[in-house]
């Protein structure tokens, strides 16, 4: 299936606002909980990008790249709320 080129600029787009949202959140976020979200969004918001990338460029590389990102992510973000919680 042939996907028109202007469907990966639209899709680039509206991932690209949510981020800039996200990173609104990031510097206004009266809590720390907030900002550990919001920055977890853009985390996902990053590999979603990278995997429409990869569909857009035809390249399996990318895939593997965001995987390995999401799980880093994830696990930082565990670290971070394990902190937060006082277990550290």
């Amino acid at each position: 299936m042939i996907v028109d080129p202007i469907v990966f600029f639209i899709v680039a787009i509206f991932f690209l606002l949510f981020t800039i949202f996200s990173m609104v959140r990031l510097g206004l976020g009266p809590t720390t909980g907030d900002r550990i979200v919001a920055l977890d969004t853009i985390n996902t918001l990053v590999v979603s990008g990278m995997i429409v990338l990869s569909a857009a460029y035809n390249e399996v590389i990318f895939v593997d790249v965001a995987i390995i990102y999401a799980l880093l992510s994830f696990v930082g973000t565990l670290y971070v709320a394990r902190y937060l919680e006082g277990g550290l």
